[in-house]
């Protein structure tokens, strides 16, 4: 793929100077990316995924709308927004090679791929909060989806019911106990559907990913901007927190099979629910801010289902690493779910 960047992708944008220097960068999953050096500047170039946002046009045109936003209202506010190429398109698609875009490569700044330290979780959810803040009095309805029905937890439920409908007797026979385990928490994405319908749940600009590597942190630490914007639209608080809560709260990673190490780190809560609502707390109504637990509960069921709908459907969309992969991911969550379920009492206590 080196190759065919050099080759037929850089062209389209040497009016920022001739590529010194490319290399891969990051670990995302869904899509290519490259730190380029180019005419004493540093760029990032990222490849879409199309397989996963089937039309990378909508990705553009909700990143346009949310350029001239904070533009206006926010003009110190670091956005790492794509930049025109030579016919000054914001989205560049190269025939036999997909979809490309440019952005500036913010110095200075770095991303973490763990959490050590609760503060830098409470940065994270500040960061996230205080995007969602900005962009609060923009019209959702003038936005799309960039992937339709992403956090919606009934489809999801859905989905895992029509993959026991499909799946091998031999992969049913393996995950029986899972099976069971998630068909008994169905409770969870009933009261995700009731709050979806409660008007005191309201649809704001959301992130949708917000994994500590989506935030970038500057030489002290402290908070700058959030970035990989290709799931921003419109959605609910519990999207962004309990996603947070997903991937912030458990003390090993999700690729861990040591299960009796998985365990909820209470001071980690406490710094997504505080940090969350150092931004949004005045956008947040009373309702929404007693249901910060429900957002964790909302987030790891739905990752516990997709995984194991997944592996029901012979990993088709996640793919495997191995055998059982993603069904000792499923079981990965579900315990991290069993373990905040049981803390309830303690971590609503949080102060927010």
């Amino acid at each position: 793929m080196l190759n065919e960047v050099l080759t037929y992708i850089l062209p389209s944008f040497s009016r920022y100077g001739v590529a010194e220097n490319i290399v891969p960068f990051g670990n995302g999953l869904i899509n290519s990316t490259w730190k380029i050096r180019a005419g004493n500047h540093d760029f990032i170039l990222q490849r879409i995924n199309d397989e996963v946002f089937k039309e990378p046009q909508i990705i553009d045109q909700n990143l346009k709308l949310i350029q001239q936003h904070l533009h206006q209202y926010y003009p110190n506010y670091i956005f790492a927004a794509p930049l025109p190429n030579n016919l000054h398109l914001t989205l560049t698609f190269v025939p036999n090679h997909g979809y490309f875009r440019l952005m500036p490569f913010i110095n200075g700044s770095h991303t973490k791929e763990e959490l050590t330290d609760p503060q830098f979780a409470w940065e994270a959810a500040a960061q996230f909060a205080s995007f969602t803040a900005m962009l609060s009095n923009i019209d959702t309805s003038s936005m799309k989806e960039s992937i339709p029905f992403f956090h919606n937890l009934p489809l999801r439920f859905h989905q895992f019911e029509q993959a026991l409908l499909q799946a091998p007797s031999n992969l049913l026979l393996l995950a029986q106990d899972q099976i069971n385990t998630l068909q008994s928490l169905q409770y969870i994405a009933i009261n995700n559907n009731r709050i979806m319908l409660n008007p005191a749940f309201k649809k704001r600009p959301m992130h949708h990913d917000t994994k500590i590597s989506n935030v970038l942190f500057n030489q002290n630490n402290i908070g700058i901007c959030v970035i990989d914007l290709d799931t921003v639209m419109p959605g609910y608080f519990f999207s962004d927190v309990g996603d947070m809560m997903r991937t912030y709260l458990c003390s090993v990673n999700e690729e861990s099979t040591e299960w009796g190490l998985i365990q909820i780190r209470n001071e980690y809560y406490a710094a997504i629910v505080n940090g969350y609502c150092s931004q949004m707390g005045i956008y947040l109504s009373e309702t929404e801010k007693q249901h910060f637990f429900d957002a964790g509960c909302f987030m790891i069921y739905m990752q516990a289902l997709r995984f194991l709908t997944d592996y029901l459907n012979s990993d088709i969309y996640y793919g495997a690493a191995y055998p059982l992969h993603n069904l000792n991911r499923a079981k990965h969550h579900t315990i991290l779910l069993q373990q905040l379920l049981k803390k309830e009492k303690i971590l609503k206590n949080s102060l927010y």
